[in-house]
């Protein structure tokens, strides 16, 4: 399986396992709980969540999920913005280990910029490390200029930037992913089927026929194929969780790819970092 390589020399397989939106709708949770457990049987050991998921339930439904297999998982989770200061950070931490029934946290993320400084953050994390509640930290939805100052703020020992990344919201590829790849940072990429809009698209939808493949499975393996980049799709169901796990084996040529180039063109300049 091809895996992806932490600046800490961290390796994980380079498809991981989502779950915004889970834990929802408590009728669907025997599914998700499901779902999960199959991925990581699959091979798919990165799990990622955040405390703002379905207000804490979604950690809660993960720590349910592993809880027999917790050494197995590299676990994520993100911490609010107005949680990211040296006072409460501490305490939103202890929170989500708390709702996912463990000890520590494999990678602990600032979800988005807020007020606090970014400096006072990196300080926020590396006590954690120290105190031994988080392996390692990195951040999410930070464009390019606030990588440089998360740098410039002593933020060198950040390990990834998760960020909205897929065939139609290609801008990062322009400065942020050239950024990431000259500091050897990878990027996870959430929402890497656009929240499912992208199976409808004809042309991506014909292509994928074309493979005898889902258009979903197409869109993984676009991102799959490029260096330094893990997905994060949610599967809420075992066959979907399947689906997902199969693009890894899905190979595109370049023929393939130049094609994918024409339908979802890459950008030509600098473009605003985009969230959901």
């Amino acid at each position: 399986m091809k895996t992806i390589r932490f600046p800490d020399g961290t390796t994980v397989p380079a498809l991981g396992q989502g779950t915004w939106m889970m834990a929802e709708d408590p009728a669907r949770r025997s599914d998700e709980i499901a779902a999960l457990r199959e991925g990581l049987s699959l091979g798919l050991t990165l799990i990622d969540t955040a405390e703002m998921y379905a207000d804490g339930e979604s950690e809660r439904l993960v720590g349910e999920a592993i809880a027999s297999m917790r050494d197995e998982v590299l676990l994520v989770s993100k911490a609010y913005p107005q949680n990211a200061s040296r006072d409460r950070l501490p305490r939103a931490c202890e929170a989500s280990l708390e709702r996912l029934g463990t000890d520590r946290l494999d990678l602990y993320l600032l979800h988005w910029r807020g007020r606090v400084p970014l400096a006072e953050t990196v300080e926020a994390m590396e006590r954690l490390v120290a105190a031994g509640k988080i392996l390692r930290w990195g951040v999410s939805n930070l464009d390019t200029g606030d990588m440089d100052e998360l740098v410039a703020s002593g933020g060198t020992a950040c390990q990834t930037d998760q960020i909205l990344y897929n065939l139609t919201r290609r801008g990062p590829e322009y400065d942020l992913i050239p950024w990431t790849a000259r500091h050897h940072m990878p990027v996870m990429a959430y929402s890497p089927v656009e929240q499912g809009c992208l199976v409808a698209h004809p042309g991506l939808a014909a292509m994928a026929a074309e493979h005898a493949v889902s258009p979903a499975q197409l869109a993984l393996a676009w991102l799959l194929a490029r260096p330094g980049i893990l997905p994060i799709p949610k599967a809420g169901s075992v066959a979907h969780v399947r689906d997902n796990r199969a693009a890894l084996d899905l190979k595109l040529s370049e023929g393939d790819l130049r094609r994918l180039d024409e339908l979802f063109p890459p950008p030509r300049g600098p473009e605003p970092l985009a969230m959901l």
